[in-house]
């Protein structure tokens, strides 16, 4: 699949501008002339901040999107902004949650809600000061965004393990990873990550002792 460069993503004032995002070429079925409406589709107009300029750089899977799915879509789209290394905000993504709402790091089964929201985002950063997600394939299906993407970067920061400190290495990441959200009313009630740790732990140079595993029994 060919990838773009990166490029700014204009939203809106009111809701960001997004810059720093590689996103892939979007598939050629959604990109298609023959499935756009220019009426509803306007190349000069703005739903939910998103306009089809913005949507064009998108790998979407449809880019028919409602004015709903668009404001959805910016949220989302923010949050990865504000988790790249280099434009790294805490805050900003911490109150895009509901009050209740969850980040469910999937694969260790570990759940921040609250406060411990602010913690989501440091670990990877203090792990890969210049991480970065590259977006490969959206789709959206209205309070529901589901992402294809790769978490990369370069192990410069100290991981803590069961066994004691693994000194960073300079290293290159290129982690394959799915994220899934759920928003109600502009906030995210859910988002459910599933990052491939083993594949990331085995750039990083650690290797799993699967000897002492098997002579514990």
């Amino acid at each position: 699949m060919k990838l773009l460069s990166r490029k700014s993503l204009t939203i809106t004032a009111a809701i960001a501008v997004l810059g720093g995002l590689s996103i892939a070429a979007a598939p050629s079925q959604a990109a298609s002339p023959a499935h756009r409406n220019t009426a509803a589709h306007s190349s000069t107009a703005a739903h939910g901040g998103l306009t089809d300029q913005d949507l064009a750089k998108l790998p979407l899977t449809d880019r028919h999107l409602t004015r709903h799915e668009r404001e959805n879509l910016a949220v989302v789209l923010r949050d990865y902004h504000v988790a790249e290394g280099n434009s790294l905000d805490v805050d900003t993504f911490v109150n895009s949650f509901a009050k209740d709402g969850v980040f469910n790091d999937m694969v260790p089964g570990v759940a921040y809600r609250g406060e411990a929201l602010g913690n989501v985002l440091p670990y990877m950063a203090n792990l890969f000061p210049d991480v970065h997600r590259e977006l490969k394939r959206i789709t959206v299906n209205g309070d529901v965004i589901s992402i294809e993407l790769s978490i990369q970067g370069t192990f410069e920061g100290p991981l803590q393990s069961p066994a004691g400190t693994v000194k960073p290495n300079g290293a290159k990441v290129d982690v394959p990873t799915a994220d899934f959200w759920y928003l109600k009313d502009g906030k995210v009630e859910q988002f459910n990550c599933f990052v491939g740790y083993s594949t990331m732990y085995k750039q990083m140079g650690v290797d799993f002792d699967w000897a002492s595993a098997v002579n514990k029994h």
